[in-house]
């Protein structure tokens, strides 16, 4: 095994250095952003948002009235999880321990001050969800623990009273949202067992139930509801619904008192989410199709659907405010993400150096054994096959690439290699059927779909076939170490970041909730079904490996856990195979852009150092 310093042949100034100096790729890393901001149901000109503009993604407090920001966190590892309070006075934050998702919420005066324990009677657990009410007193609270499974607690903050469990249960569940009056609880829960598909309960604060809606019919369907709000109005007991009863996401308004639901059959071909509006006039629709999104008002009343004017891209978050106005964050592959509004204008630009741009991608469809299959390619402007070529792997694995601006794979191409992403079986946004047929074969299925469209890269022309990387993070990186192992000759290089590489071990040391989804992909535990974990971990093909593979890890992942990388990394050394290993103190990914950056680094130098020149 070898431990990689970062010196190599990529080009990397001192970040001290003068920026005209920095190349391209490292300023996109660098280069300040923020999230899109959430305000104050009852304070709207309270926001709260995540930057890295100190090179720590954080959370800052934004008075919109007077124009002053605030960062709130600042911690070695960074913190993006934060809620601010229905009235604008309080910002909730989770505490956890250098990345490892297990801890406790605390609570920081929006103008500033010391932080305290938000609810100091609850013990530090993973997060399943925090609503906070309108009264700046109640919160419930979702825990999950290996121990209890999944806790809901009804708190009243800063009261001497003790959180009440309302809710307990050893599957995955939790909170979905309050009631505008706080008299009404949604939970999203999946006491079937099947963590793909979440069932709703509504709950009183006393924890009694008022209504259940089950599209799994027990766990014998594979129809998955969630709660997506209740009516912004007192009094209104409308609870709008996703659902998957067409075959993909789309809405639906369900009266939880009365048990009237109202479908809104939008036929939008892709899947569809909705938030209200501020006033309950309306929807605000996001309708994602193919890796492209766009923006929807509908009108209950009249059903009718008016599109809001956005660029062709990727819209990653979208909210209505009480102005009428709709605020988003839109991105493309080429140009990087900003904050924008339907009134005109950037909302949030973060001052500092601006991020350089890159280059489309284009669609490819591919046929596959289950499908036509979507690609999206980016390479070089200008440059004509056969090039160095990237398979990029998404994680999730129930999510998807699109087209969005991402510094990673402009990296590659900055480099001169080509970038191939495949939205595998597995993937959001192509239908129900696509996303659930990730069952039993576990990883096999996906490897299917990426040797398809690498097929089409070689005979394109696209690919240099001795010049093939796999890479990908979390279950990008476990498909990758399977992928090495499960295709040997495929590919000359591997690059896994935070990967599962011996899956039973990984089941046994990650965190609840994983386990359930692990249960539901592979239908049991590795005791119950231990020959389809066998045939889906990477550690089964680890004599098979023959390209040389670098693992990044972080050593307080509870997704991806250590233990089983290493004992993945001990096979490879036993036999001598060209590896390389980087630990780092951080979960499951980093959110240090010096982190980041060295990562990406070490990738670069990796790739160049063993792939062979073109002949």
């Amino acid at each position: 095994m070898t431990e990689s310093n970062g010196t190599g042949p990529v080009d990397r100034p001192s970040p001290r250095g003068p920026i005209e100096d920095m190349p391209d790729w490292e300023k996109r890393f660098r280069a300040p952003r923020v999230s899109l901001p959430d305000w104050a149901e009852d304070a709207p000109e309270r926001s709260l948002f995540v930057s890295n503009a100190t090179g720590t993604y954080e959370l800052y407090a934004w008075d919109r009235a007077t124009g002053g920001q605030r960062q709130v966190t600042d911690r070695p590892n960074g913190t993006t999880d934060g809620v601010l309070s229905p009235d604008g006075e309080w910002i909730w934050w989770f505490d956890d321990k250098d990345g490892d998702e297990f801890g406790v919420w605390r609570r920081q005066p929006f103008a500033g001050g010391p932080d305290e324990p938000a609810v100091p009677g609850l013990d530090p657990s993973y997060p399943a969800g925090l609503v906070l009410g309108r009264d700046g007193r109640t919160a419930v609270v979702g825990r999950s623990t290996d121990e209890d499974g999944t806790t809901l607690h009804l708190a009243h903050v800063g009261a001497d009273a003790e959180p009440v469990e309302i809710y307990r249960h050893r599957e995955s569940a939790g909170v979905g949202d309050l009631s505008h009056d706080g008299t009404l609880i949604a939970v999203e829960h999946t006491e079937h067992g099947d963590a793909m598909h979440s069932a709703l309960r509504v709950l009183r604060p006393d924890g009694t139930t008022v209504a259940e809606l089950d599209d799994t019919k027990g766990g014998t369907v594979e129809l998955g509801l969630e709660a997506l709000g209740f009516a912004p109005v007192t009094g209104d007991t409308r609870l709008l619904v996703g659902h998957q009863r067409r075959g993909r996401w789309e809405p639906l308004v369900w009266d939880v008192v009365t048990g009237e639901e109202s479908d809104l059959a939008l036929e939008l071909p892709g899947d569809v989410s909705a938030e209200w509006y501020p006033d309950g006039s309306g929807l605000l629709v996001v309708h994602s199709f193919e890796a492209r999104s766009e923006l929807f008002r509908y009108d209950p009343a009249t059903r009718a659907l008016t599109r809001i004017d956005t660029p062709p891209g990727t819209v990653s978050g979208a909210t209505a405010r009480p102005d009428g106005s709709v605020e988003y964050l839109w991105s493309s592959a080429a140009e990087p993400p900003a904050v924008r509004s339907t009134n005109g204008g950037v909302v949030l630009d973060p001052p500092g150096m601006k991020c350089p741009a890159s280059v489309p991608v284009h669609d490819v469809w591919v046929e596959g054994p289950g499908g036509r299959i979507h690609a999206l390619v980016q390479k070089p402007a200008g440059a004509t096959g056969p090039l160095p070529t990237v398979f990029d792997i998404h994680g999730g694995p129930t999510w998807h690439d699109s087209d969005a601006f991402a510094a990673g794979p402009a990296a590659w191409v900055d480099h001169g290699y080509a970038v191939v992403r495949v939205n595998y079986r597995g993937s959001t946004g192509y239908g129900r059927e696509w996303t659930d047929a990730l069952k039993h074969r576990v990883g096999l299925i996906e490897l299917e779909d990426i040797a398809a469209v690498r097929e089409w890269a070689i005979t394109s022309g696209l690919a240099d076939p001795e010049r093939l990387i796999l890479t990908g993070g979390s279950w990008g990186g476990y498909l990758t170490l399977l992928g090495l192992g499960v295709q040997p000759d495929a590919w000359a290089l591997g690059i896994a970041a935070v990967p599962v590489a011996d899956y039973v071990t990984a089941y046994h040391d990650e965190m609840e909730a994983l386990k359930a989804l692990d249960r539901t992909l592979l239908g049991g535990t590795p005791e119950e079904v231990p020959e389809r974990f066998e045939a889906s971990s990477p550690l089964t093909y680890v004599d098979q490996v023959k390209a040389p593979v670098y693992i990044s890890a972080g050593v307080n992942d509870p997704r991806c856990p250590i233990r089983q990388i290493d004992n993945y990394v001990k096979r490879l050394a036993s036999r001598a195979a060209p590896h390389e290993v980087y630990r780092y103190d951080a979960g499951h990914g980093s959110l240090v852009i010096e982190e980041r950056i060295k990562q990406v680094h070490k990738e670069l130098t990796f790739a160049t150092n063993h792939l062979s020149p073109h002949h």
